[in-house]
């Protein structure tokens, strides 16, 4: 437990109905009492969980703001401290008031992610629990928001502490073979450890396969709409996005800028780019954002390149297939409404290199119910995150699931190379470790610091 308490604002700056200045710490009771006052009776007797009516008064003993007062007893709370949360009117400066009243009152401003921290350090949740937190408040589409919570729930948290479990009953049987070198039983120890070490390096390449698909859930994919000049980039945008969220007009390089826009396709948050027309051009605005184009696409994890039903294929539209390399690409034959089309599919399929070529009619909306499916089924590669799914959606646990697979392959490596038992074991601790790093068991001071600096303020 900590000896200090700790303060902060824990709701978003700016106008809104509700603000909350949050305290935490052994003192955080004491530290309310001298700047709130209940309307009836003496609160701080109250039971844990009440929510008590009052006014938070200023040092002149002017009234500052009319709020509700929240107390919770530890240990039955977020930090298993005693927190107070005062819930004021949402605005800048009251909340500012507030916190100033509370930090002069004896409260310390509170470390970016020092609630969370403290949960974790107080044995409330275990690390990958704590940093489910931010994904939480961050999740950007429900099948995010789904793994994060599961992650909070203890999903991911379970299936690691099985793993290590597992670890320490081979540890144990490894070390078994140095205490008890008389036994004659290390042939036969070793051929099951090897077996069933192979069993669990299965298992956490199982979970490293589904990082990468955690990952997208996660943060999503940044996705480009590249092409000539009025091809209809824009319209597509704006029918992906349900809105017209880009001008369009006939009028070839109106989009001179990047747009960018977040849709959700099947649970996966896609950061859609317009961007302008590739094409040679004398104009300078033009140029600038034709480079910014060429530059997105570099760091894209998905281009959808538009092509013109109505055109043959030209030189640019080969320079901007060829641009794009192996990248992942759907070549989308667009205004396949119109009667007369002069492009050749099969030249057009030829140069997609097996990747998927799709006509659509951004005006109408034709085809793109099944662009939604073919992304999704791109993106995913077969990873598909059903309600029972376990997924590491942190970069962070997947390189220690990594480091515990390269450690345990050590271990069986030494195995068959007739290595002395005391490095295998080594080798076995090194793996049960690395996974203590994803629930915080085996985890450094340094580490956490980094962990949750990413946090906001007030969480």
């Amino acid at each position: 437990m900590f000896e200090d308490t700790i303060a902060a604002i824990s709701t978003p700056l700016g106008e809104g109905g509700i603000g909350i200045v949050r305290l935490s710490g052994p003192a955080a009771v004491d530290i309310a009492g001298k700047i709130f006052r209940a309307r009836r009776g003496e609160w701080a007797d109250a039971a844990g969980g009440s929510l008590i009516y009052g006014h938070i008064y200023d040092l002149n003993g002017a009234v500052l703001d009319e709020v509700l007062l929240g107390y919770m007893k530890a240990p039955h709370t977020y930090t298993r401290e005693d927190v107070v949360e005062i819930n004021g009117h949402g605005g800048a400066l009251p909340l500012k008031k507030i916190l100033e009243l509370v930090l002069a009152a004896g409260a310390r401003l509170a470390l970016p992610g020092e609630f969370s921290m403290r949960a974790f350090l107080n044995g409330r949740m275990d690390l990958a629990q704590a940093e489910s937190v931010i994904d939480i408040i961050r999740a950007k589409t429900e099948g995010g928001l789904r793994l994060a919570a599961g992650q909070l729930k203890g999903d991911l948290s379970k299936k690691i502490n099985v793993l290590q479990e597992k670890l320490l009953g081979l540890l144990a049987q490894v070390e078994a073979n140095i205490d008890f070198p008389d036994e004659d039983l290390e042939a036969k120890t070793m051929a099951e450890i090897s077996l069933y070490s192979e069993e669990i390096i299965s298992e956490l390449k199982e979970l490293i396969r589904g990082a990468d698909a955690g990952k997208i859930y996660r943060e999503g994919i940044s996705t480009i709409i590249i092409g000539r000049p009025n091809v209809g980039k824009s319209s597509l945008l704006n029918a992906l996005v349900r809105e017209n969220r880009a001008i369009v007009t006939d009028i070839p390089g109106t989009t001179r800028d990047i747009i960018e826009e977040i849709i959700n396709i099947g649970g996966i948050p896609l950061k859609i780019i317009d961007t302008a027309g590739l094409h040679e051009t004398e104009n300078i605005i033009e140029k600038i954002g034709i480079e910014k184009t060429k530059e997105t696409i570099e760091k894209a994890g998905l281009v959808l390149l538009v092509l013109d039903a109505s055109r043959e294929l030209t030189g640019e539209d080969q320079a901007i297939i060829e641009s794009v390399g192996d990248k992942k690409t759907v070549f989308l034959i667009n205004k396949a409404d119109i009667e007369e089309k002069k492009i050749d599919p099969d030249k057009v399929a030829a140069r997609a290199s097996g990747r998927p070529v799709l006509w659509v009619s951004a005006k109408k909306g034709t085809g793109l119910e099944q662009l939604e499916k073919i992304i999704f089924e791109m993106v995913m590669e077969g990873q598909i995150a059903n309600n029972d799914t376990v997924l590491v959606t942190s970069v962070r646990h997947k390189h220690a699931l990594e480091k515990a697979a390269a450690h345990l392959e050590d271990a069986r490596s030494g195995i068959t190379s007739d290595v002395p038992v005391d490095i295998i074991a080594i080798d076995i601790r090194a793996a049960w470790e690395a996974l203590g790093e994803i629930t915080g068991s085996t985890v450094t001071e340094d580490l956490l610091d980094r962990i949750f600096a990413d946090f906001c303020i007030g969480k």
